[in-house]
């Protein structure tokens, strides 16, 4: 399913100029991470409850990473500061959101990012080369998303893990433009676009790669962010005082007890399976068989 192409007034480096520029929408650039300076902006996400929980899907603390997709290379200085050596891949030249602003900070002392101009369906880059191919908000803007996948597969070597966070999903394709017509910046640039679940699926494991986690809408900060953890529980204990009373919610919900974390699993499970939402989020890990 490919989105129908429009022409939009502004590219993705003109919307982010203008929505900058809007005093009602700070809050909305910084948590993006599109604020300045860029640094700065690496350092909090670095820091961030969301990569705090993406590391527990790293199959190793090190080694060889491909950022595809890399935008302003935030998860990029993040890889690097971690200890990665990495490689990240980004067609937009910008020096506001592209490959030129991840050059600003890819020399710095004690950080190994290198950066290459191109697009996922086309990694010119030998095969069995990475450890992980790491890949925020980016499979649902692929052009042909199983040549993407297959790209990726090639890449990695055997055991080396493929993580893809933060990816639009819909029921049916009729969902598309009522998604579309809801995002604050399609109107601007046009870039949006999501998938159904079963065709995210459906391209990983045509790849040849082997899905070890799918997350839900509501599975891991990572996809509710930018809810906290403590606020997503706080709505958990709600959920739970009118059945069985305040006091033993929040015994019951506490993650320091196997019973809290448990049934906050259930929760976020059953939770996740009942939304809906055109363009809800989800993230998936896979692995290269070896």
């Amino acid at each position: 399913m490919n989105q129908v192409q429009h022409s939009y007034p502004l590219t993705w480096e003109q919307t982010v100029q203008w929505i900058r520029q809007q005093p009602d929408q700070a809050d909305f650039v910084r948590l993006c991470y599109l604020d300045d300076p860029l640094i700065e902006a690496a350092e909090r996400f670095t820091h961030s409850e969301e990569w705090k929980s993406v590391r527990q899907f790293l199959s190793r603390s090190s080694g060889h990473a491909l950022d595809v997709g890399a935008g302003r290379g935030v998860s990029s200085y993040a890889l690097a500061q971690d200890g990665w050596q990495v490689v990240a891949l980004e067609p937009d030249p910008s020096h506001i959101v592209g490959a030129e602003a991840i050059h600003t900070f890819a020399n710095r002392p004690g950080l190994k990012i290198s950066v290459i101009q191109a697009w996922g369906e086309s990694i010119a880059l030998k095969e069995n080369t990475f450890d992980l191919v790491y890949a925020r908000q980016v499979l649902h803007h692929s052009k042909i998303l199983t040549q993407f996948c297959q790209e990726v597969a090639r890449v990695l070597r055997p055991r080396g893990r493929f993580i893809a966070v933060r990816e639009h999903v819909i029921s049916k394709s009729e969902d598309l433009d009522e998604f579309l017509l809801s995002h604050p910046l399609q109107k601007f640039h046009g870039g949006e676009n999501a998938f159904m679940l079963d065709e995210y699926v459906s391209a990983i494991e045509q790849s040849g790669l082997r899905i070890v986690k799918i997350l839900g809408p509501f599975d891991s900060v990572i996809n509710y962010y930018p809810m906290h953890y403590n606020e997503w529980r706080r709505r958990c204990i709600e959920s739970l005082v009118q059945r069985i009373g305040r006091r033993p919610a929040i015994l019951l919900a506490s993650p320091k007890h196997f019973v809290g974390r448990a049934l906050l699993r259930h929760l976020s499970a059953r939770l996740s399976a009942l939304t809906t939402t055109p363009g809800r989020i989800y993230s998936f890990v896979a692995e290269k068989p070896s």
